[in-house]
């Protein structure tokens, strides 16, 4: 039975159509629920509101079911529509009437937020530690190949010279911003929702907002209670707007190896297990491992401009339209983790070829021109007009 049920039957097909997904997606809310749950109960305790005994069951029952939860004892299941009414029923199974009471002061709406922020507080940890082990790993090229010359290219036409070092150094430069970039979210992340229950407090409770606080670690306590439903796709779109800029990142460092992996370019050889063969022509064989690391951004903007798309016509307090979010940040958050697991891997299978890199006679004459400029006085522009027409003769 749904946590709002008041005695009505319910209709199976309405159900699916409204949570289905949500037994699904919140698996992994799971721990940060119990953690919530139990820094609410511990609060509700601090103010009288729950006694002694209960808070202790509460506290080892959702312990017990975190932890089976964990080694696979238990899944949320659709009649249980979310990760709430699995723990809460479950609980009050466990416990009896203790469990029902830890909903006091609360709403599903700052209960969601408080689990989702925590989720994600843990998430871009990991993120931007993914894309420092990229950086790393560009830097790891660099030392080990760096000394290869390189045309550096723009307008896809030879323009200066360059290294496997400047190369790889650029994208590891981006990859370590793109890790301060997914810091910053922290920000909007870092308030304490419980307490604004379903976006306008809790009215006849005497609740103690800063303890949750302390006990979930956050910085601040959400204020007012009427922003924090207002805030609701803002921390999840600015996530997914790094992490886009993270996939598109490494998609362009892909698109590169694609380039240079050509039988007309030839500068880098892949490691055998990073491509695959052809099902028609025994030559071949193809980079899908870097194809697919420069179309992975397709998919992340995509996950970004659908969250944004959301809510961008709601009007304030609670929409039932927000439970979408969780579909394309979970899946914009998976791509990247699954993205930043292979690509050091993908950059350390690279080999460059020093003696297949042929640079353009005239790579030179912006130096040229520099080195004339300096050592005459006279200006840039008359200088750049001698070199191109000694480039010309």
């Amino acid at each position: 039975m749904t946590l709002w049920n008041a005695g009505e039957p319910g209709d199976a097909a309405v159900l699916r159509f409204t949570a289905a997904a949500d037994a699904a997606l919140d698996a992994r809310l799971v721990p940060y629920d119990v953690r919530a749950s139990i820094a609410h109960a511990r609060m509700l305790h601090a103010q009288r509101l729950l006694g002694a005994a209960d808070l202790a069951a509460i506290e080892a029952g959702l312990g017990a079911l975190g932890a089976e939860h964990a080694r696979g004892a238990w899944q949320i299941g659709p009649e249980e529509e979310d990760v709430h009414t699995a723990l809460e029923q479950r609980l009050t199974a466990r416990i009896g009437a203790a469990g029902a009471r830890v909903h006091l002061g609360r709403s599903r709406n700052d209960q969601v937020l408080a689990a989702l922020r925590l989720y994600l507080k843990d998430v871009l940890v990991r993120l931007a530690q993914g894309a420092r082990d990229c950086a790393a790993a560009l830097e790891a090229l660099a030392a080990r190949q760096g000394s290869v010359a390189l045309p550096g290219y723009t307008h896809l036409q030879q323009a200066m010279p360059s290294s496997v070092a400047l190369w790889a150094r650029g994208f590891a430069a981006e990859l370590d911003d793109d890790a301060a970039g997914l810091e910053a979210v922290g920000r909007r992340l870092d308030k304490n929702p419980l307490g604004s229950a379903a976006g306008y407090g809790t009215p006849g409770l005497d609740l103690d907002r800063e303890a949750t606080r302390r006990e979930l670690g956050f910085a601040a306590v959400h204020e007012p209670v009427t922003a924090v439903q207002l805030s609701r796709g803002k921390a999840e779109a600015q996530l997914l707007f790094e992490v886009a800029l993270l996939i598109q990142d490494l998609g362009r460092w892909a698109a590169d190896v694609v380039l240079f992996a050509t039988q007309e370019f030839g500068f880098v050889s892949l490691a055998a297990a990073f491509t695959t063969g052809s099902s028609i022509m025994p030559q071949k064989r193809n980079p899908d491992v870097y194809e697919l690391l420069r179309g992975q951004s397709a998919v992340a903007q995509a996950c970004l401009l659908e969250a944004l798309a959301l809510t961008a016509k709601l009007t304030s307090g609670y929409h039932r339209d927000l439970q979408l979010l969780k579909a394309p940040l979970f899946r914009g958050i998976d791509l990247a983790q699954a993205t930043l697991a292979l690509a050091p891997r993908a950059i350390g299978a690279l080999t460059f070829h020093p003696e297949r890199v042929r640079l353009d006679a005239g790579i030179h004459a912006a130096e040229a021109a520099n080195r004339l400029a300096a050592s005459e006085g006279i200006p840039f522009r008359d200088a750049y007009r001698r070199i191109a027409a000694q480039l010309k003769r």
